[in-house]
């Protein structure tokens, strides 16, 4: 978990790939693919995601925090990000901007600069912080918080991951 462009997909990727698993994106579950990000009907979400969370082992990322307890009544492991905000900003520019192939990616969509995105990201980030945090510090699953950049590159050297 973490904020938006916090590096979730990336780190879920290089993980899924070092245990044999596939990475399931959960922006994928809650948009319909060959859009520009528009989402899914609840109820379909909910079942996509419920489905997914089946199947013996994964690796997902995503908030979601509606849904989350039910992930972790099955996760054995927990990563949260917890980037600066003028980090993701400039990561969201980024992969909007020159990322065509990035993991995580919507199926035949495109990413574009939204003020939305750029709302959420600046203004609804800092609460979800707070939240994160929290719930963070009540898991009882090993769990590792990874706050700048440096550190996720630490733990990716540490873990033997390839970005």
């Amino acid at each position: 978990m973490g904020p938006s462009n916090s590096g979730k997909s990336t780190l879920a990727d290089a993980i899924a790939r070092a245990r044999g698993l596939p990475p399931i994106h959960l922006d994928q579950l809650f948009n319909r693919p060959n859009t520009d990000w528009q989402p899914r009907p609840e109820a379909e979400f909910i079942a996509l995601h419920d489905e997914a969370i089946k199947a013996e082992e994964w690796v997902m990322e995503g908030n979601y925090s509606r849904c989350l307890s039910q992930r972790l009544e099955r996760a054995t492991g927990f990563v949260l990000l917890d980037i600066p905000t003028a980090t993701s900003l400039f990561r969201y520019f980024r992969r909007s901007w020159f990322e065509r192939d990035r993991r995580g990616a919507l199926d035949g969509g495109s990413d574009s600069v939204k003020w939305e995105m750029i709302r959420h990201i600046a203004v609804a980030t800092r609460a979800n912080r707070r939240r994160y945090h929290d719930m963070f510090e009540q898991l009882d699953l090993p769990k590792v918080k990874l706050m700048t950049m440096r550190e996720q590159a630490c733990f990716y050297r540490a873990a033997g991951l390839q970005r």
